[in-house]
């Protein structure tokens, strides 16, 4: 073994690990980055010249995948040829689910993590979403309210440069924008189809990042530039450890990807931002006499009340003539191409609006008119919706008691399983999606989510060969099980009780004050917006909140 000190060690280098790993060293700490993937090069970040985008399916390649062992991957919405290289191998990163109960986990084990395949949409939260049981609405409070996070979302926005527009939404407060996004023409009049006959609904443009064109996120270049980051790659995580008279944390031990050396590194604090499922399965491994069950869990809570978002995918067309205004430079992504579109905050129960058969809301994601269509042909709508759901004890990240990865971690058991009052939302919020595809003659042709598959007007892709849509019309309802929203939240939840938390408002363990856990996992409940704004606005706060500390002697 070998060792190494440093002021705090991150694990994890996505969009939590960026910014505590950004705002730490800008603090003046000494940060060792540990990332279970490889680095990327400028290649990994450009599509190959001799490879084409293909169409919308992406049969053929998703069943190349499958073949090669990305038999989990190859089923997210928007995978492809060309972004294949930045998800994982399933054969390699295992995982264990009920039999009744899939969980699609995707992953992307790199520097950076999945920043560099997400559809990169950032929109803040707001108070319907943290103090949502103190208005009536379910679920827990967050420790924390939204003007707690303004400062620190305005922070993010002004670094990253988030292009949008500013939208007056009470449920998506307004941001720091660099710059407006456009809306197509067809967009245009689905947004004012709508507005005009749901006033309480709003379609705004995607608030969203643009990509960097690098191969490093911007975060982690920044913490770099201050001299005081180390990234150490391939660097499978194994065990936070700890002090064994005072229980705190003393460093990580972890193994060498490649080599299957075993190393550990110490510090004066540990973040640990993995992901939510990598990082609670990094705690409950890190037993010792102190932390029997877990590091931090003397609440019994750490790996419960696990959540992510409840997906539904709706394909339609929107008629050709229904056009407003002129056509606009759309935003492109370096390895999707043109990206951009319009998005539908949430508007069910807030706002005065309520839906007596469930709490809780959703909102929507989509495009229509972004890519080309025959001319005078009705234009492809794809929207996608993303229901918040509740937080259950019973929906728990676990250790698997027979099986372990090659690096001799035990494999997480995940349990995600909607209830009454999600299955509910659900078919609300598919009926919604078709009733707004509807208006002004829209045509909704086939949907999918954790409910099944249901077809319309022309069905499931009707210019494919009958064998094709068979194969597809077996396989797509195994593509929006839970999980596919990627938005999964929970396992180490924040409060203001040790007794029912894992951790306090800053994201500290209440078990061990040298301890942060800032990505997802400290969410006490999931929303129905992206998470990934608000998880990088946490991490920030967090980590300042940690150097703080560390200047007063208090860690």
């Amino acid at each position: 073994m070998t060792g190494t000190g440093y002021d705090v060690i991150v694990v994890g280098s996505g969009a939590a690990g960026g910014f505590a790993a950004k705002e730490l060293t800008e603090q003046g700490l000494s940060v060792l980055v540990i990332e279970a993937g490889r680095t990327l090069s400028d290649s990994d970040i450009k599509p190959p010249a001799n490879k084409s985008s293909g169409d919308n399916v992406q049969l053929f390649p998703r069943i190349r995948a499958t073949l090669s062992g990305q038999h989990i991957q190859s089923r997210v919405a928007f995978f492809s040829e060309t972004l294949k290289h930045l998800f994982v191998n399933d054969r390699q990163h295992g995982y264990t689910t009920p039999k009744d109960a899939p969980f699609l986990w995707i992953r992307g084990r790199q520097a950076g993590g999945r920043l560099h395949a997400f559809g990169r949409v950032l929109f803040r939260w707001s108070d319907y979403d943290f103090k949502g049981a103190d208005r009536g609405d379910g679920g827990v409070d967050w420790p924390l309210s939204y003007a707690d996070l303004a400062p620190w979302y305005d922070r993010v926005e002004t670094f990253l440069g988030i292009h949008g527009t500013r939208d007056g939404i009470e449920t998506a407060p307004d941001g720091v924008m660099a710059q407006p996004t456009p809306l197509t023409p067809e967009e245009r009049s689905f947004r004012n189809a709508v507005e005009a006959r749901w006033p309480n609904r709003h379609v705004v443009p995607w608030r969203f990042n643009p990509h960097n064109g690098g191969p490093m996120p911007s975060s982690l270049k920044a913490a770099m530039a201050t001299g005081r980051l180390t990234i150490r790659p391939d660097a499978v995580a194994r065990e936070v450890l700890t002090d064994p008279a005072s229980g705190r944390a003393t460093g990580v031990c972890y193994v060498e990807r490649q080599t299957g050396k075993v190393c550990v590194s110490h510090a004066k604090a540990v973040v640990v931002c993995a992901s939510p499922i990598e990082s609670v399965r990094l705690l409950l491994n890190s037993r010792s006499r102190l932390h029997p069950d877990g590091l931090g869990n003397s609440s019994g809570t750490l790996g419960h009340y696990f959540m992510d978002q409840c997906p539904s995918l709706m394909f339609g067309r929107w008629p050709a003539s229904s056009r407003e205004g002129e056509d606009a430079p759309l935003p492109v992504h370096t390895l999707f191409g043109t990206t951009g579109g319009l998005y539908i905050p949430r508007y069910e129960n807030a706002c005065g609006a309520h839906d007596p058969a469930f709490t809780r809301g959703y909102t929507f994601q989509g495009a229509i008119g972004r890519h080309a269509s025959p001319r005078g042909a009705d234009v492809p709508v794809t929207i996608m919706g993303f229901g918040e759901m509740l937080p259950y004890r019973t929906n728990a990240i676990t250790l698997d008691p027979r099986r372990r990865d090659r690096w001799g971690v035990p494999l997480p058991h995940i349990r995600c399983v909607p209830h009454a009052n999600e299955r509910a939302m659900l078919r609300k919020q598919i009926r919604d999606c078709a009733d707004m595809i509807e208006t002004r003659g829209g045509h909704v042709d086939f949907w999918a989510s954790p409910l099944g598959l249901g077809e319309g007007d022309a069905g499931l892709y009707p210019d494919k060969p009958f064998p094709i849509r068979w194969f597809i019309r077996k396989m797509f309802p195994k593509s929006m099980t839970m999980g596919a929203a990627i938005h999964e939240s929970g396992g180490a939840r924040m409060g203001n009780d040790p007794a029912t938390s894992v951790l306090n408002p800053f994201c500290q363990s209440w078990d061990v004050p040298n301890l942060f856990i800032t990505d997802a996992s400290s969410f006490p409940t999931g929303g129905a917006l992206g998470t990934t704004l608000t998880v990088m606005a946490i991490s920030m706060r967090a980590c300042h909140h940690l150097a703080e500390e560390l200047r007063a002697g208090r860690l």
